[in-house]
This record gives structure tokens, C-alpha cells and sequence, in this order.
């Protein structure tokens, strides 16, 4: 793989699978950990690695099911408590027994809080990330609006995006390519790659583990509106509010400090994402639905402000930085003002 400069390219074999990340800055430098969200890979941060101050020693791993590592089954029922695992497994083959700066893209946001459980970390960096109380059919305070959780999981993906990544389908030819996938929830609407950039990228997620043990995952037939609950195994069920919450960052003693950015225009991770089957719902895209009573729009962005509002009054510090007309990735579309904020939260 041809690497911008600076960045380099390597394995390691831990004690629960076989990583692939890529790394920049000194050996001894802070260790500053860079983790990826669904349907993704690390080298969705390469662009910034060359960026960071030589005194960080930044990593950016391939999460299990996805780029380069391993490919394993996730373990759903354990939310994303695997990839908070992997990483930790990671650092120990690389020898790194400082506390890590964490960043957490999208899903990842949930396995840097798993991780902050079981190590010391020295700081807490939410990038747009999945709500607190997991993805799909929850109330504000994360009450599940069905017992089997009907309406998150494995059976929401849209099979034909399952469909095009497993026959690896890199063209423009379908909403459902994931070239189409990419440009239209990624990032903000009008920011587009350059070409050769974009190609990069997509031959990255294309590498992704499909089907039950991987993404979408597996799921269970549900009486419950819109007909399918949770299964086991993979990358959607681990995000479902039936195994994923990290509303417990409030209980950890003693309390890392934090930064959350997030794009305002983020479809994915938003109040009203257009992927929430509350939303689909109301606007007829999927038919039956049984009304905002039953089953409204999960207000996602405004989850994550409750919890780290309980955060700062439980005695922890966080800055807030949303970045206006971003997407789901201000990393990539607001590169400069992003990490310039990043860089300034970072002792």
C-alpha cells in the first residue's frame, strides 16, 4: 500500500487476533489512539497522521471486521466491548503502558468508553458518535420503545448495500454503491475527494466482513414494528440499544477529560437521521409504521448532550465543538478547523 509520508504500515499479533494498523510519530511519543466507526477503516485518519506534532505517537488501527486485521466474528451481545478489548490487546503487543489520548469515530464511540472501564486513559475524544443509549428504537432517556428491541440491528442494513459490498462493487452506478454510500452520508453534501482519495477509501470499505458474523450481522423476527429485532453477531447488533449504552461514562472515577465534536449537518448520527426507521417511518419510506407515539424519531444528538451534561456535573470536564454544515465526518470535511481543535484539547 502506498502511504502518504510519514505514515507507516504494520501487524501485530495479540492474544485475542491479528491487527492491522498503521502508525506515524516516535515510538516513545504519547500514545494517541485513533479508532474508526462502521464501515470504515484507519486509514479514514491517514490524511491527518502526518499533521500531528511529532510528540504523539499515533495509532490507527483496523477494527475487527474491517480493512486489514483479522477477520473475526464480534460478539454483538457484548456491545462494542470486543473492539475496546482489541485495542487494549493491542497497545499490550505494541508495549504502550501509558494511558492513551482515545479517539472514537461513530461507532467507536461506544468502545472508547468500554475501554475506559478496564484502563486508564488520559483523554476522551467523541467524534460524531453513536448515541449513548446504542442505534434505533429508543426514547430520549433510552427506554426501549419495544422489549425485543424491534427496529435496530442487523435486519435494518439495506440488503442491497450488504449485497454490493460482498461482490465488492467500487462504481457510481447505484445509490447503494457504497462510492454513492460514502459520498452521500460520510461527510457534508457538496465536500468531495479527490479522485484518487476516494478511490483509496473505497477500496478500504470494500474489504469489510460481510454477513452474519460481520455487517450487517444476523437478526431475529419481531412481532413488533417494523418485523425484526436484534440477533448476536456483528457490527449492527453490537450498536443496538440492546447491548450498546455508554451513559455509564458518568460512573467513571476518575473521570478522563473530554471533547465532543459534531458536524450539524451529520445524517447518521443525528436527531432526525434518515436511516432511524423513526424517520423512515413518517415519511412512508417503510410502510406500517405505528405513529410517533409508538415509535418516534430517536433524538440521538440530544441523548449525547444529556449524558455529557451529567458528565460535567459529576464532576468531569468537557468541551463541546459542533462544526457547522459538517457531516458525519468533520475530520474530513472541516480537516483543518477540526484538528486545530483536537490539538488544543490535547495537553
Amino acid at each position: 500500500m502506498t502511504l502518504l509520508p510519514g505514515v507507516r504500515s504494520a501487524t501485530a499479533d495479540t492474544d485475542r487476533l491479528r491487527t492491522h494498523y498503521l502508525e506515524s510519530g516516535p515510538a516513545d511519543g504519547v500514545p494517541l489512539v485513533l479508532l474508526h466507526g462502521n464501515l470504515s477503516t484507519g486509514r479514514f485518519y491517514e490524511h491527518l497522521m502526518p499533521r500531528i506534532p511529532e510528540r504523539f505517537r499515533v495509532i490507527a488501527p483496523d477494527m475487527r471486521g474491517f480493512g486489514d486485521t483479522e477477520p473475526k466474528s464480534l460478539d454483538a451481545t457484548r456491545g462494542l466491548a470486543d473492539w475496546a478489548d482489541d485495542t487494549a490487546a493491542l497497545l499490550d503487543a505494541l508495549g504502550i503502558e501509558a494511558g492513551p489520548h482515545l479517539v472514537g469515530w461513530s461507532t467507536a464511540g461506544a468502545a472508547i468508553v468500554a475501554f475506559a472501564h478496564t484502563r486508564p486513559v488520559a483523554s476522551l475524544t467523541f467524534l460524531d458518535p453513536v448515541s449513548p443509549f446504542g442505534y434505533g428504537g429508543v426514547r430520549r432517556d433510552g427506554t426501549p420503545l419495544f422489549d425485543d428491541h424491534a427496529g435496530s440491528g442487523g435486519g435494518g442494513a439495506n440488503p442491497d448495500v450488504v449485497a454490493r459490498l460482498a461482490r465488492g462493487d467500487d462504481s457510481d452506478e447505484s445509490p447503494s454503491s457504497i462510492r454513492n454510500v460514502i459520498r452521500a452520508l460520510y461527510w457534508s453534501p457538496g465536500h468531495r475527494l479527490p479522485a484518487d482519495r476516494e478511490d483509496v477509501l473505497v477500496a478500504e470499505v470494500l474489504k469489510t466482513l460481510t454477513g452474519d458474523d460481520g455487517y450487517p450481522g444476523d437478526s431475529t423476527a419481531s412481532t413488533n414494528w417494523p418485523g425484526a429485532a436484534p440477533g448476536t453477531r456483528g457490527i449492527l447488533n453490537a450498536l443496538s440499544p440492546k447491548y450498546c449504552r455508554w451513559d455509564d461514562i458518568v460512573d467513571l472515577d476518575p473521570k478522563p477529560p473530554v471533547l465532543w465534536t459534531h458536524g450539524t449537518a451529520d445524517l447518521v448520527v443525528s436527531d432526525a437521521s434518515p436511516l432511524d426507521f423513526g424517520v423512515l417511518g413518517a415519511a412512508g419510506v417503510v410502510p406500517g409504521w405505528p405513529g410517533p407515539e409508538v415509535f418516534p424519531a430517536q433524538p440521538m444528538v440530544t441523548q449525547i448532550r444529556d449524558v455529557l451534561e451529567r458528565y460535567a456535573a459529576a464532576g468531569g470536564k468537557v468541551r463541546t465543538e459542533m462544526f457547522e454544515g459538517s457531516g458525519h465526518g468533520p475530520h474530513i470535511d472541516a480537516e483543518d478547523r477540526w484538528l486545530e481543535v483536537l490539538l488544543d484539547f490535547l495537553p
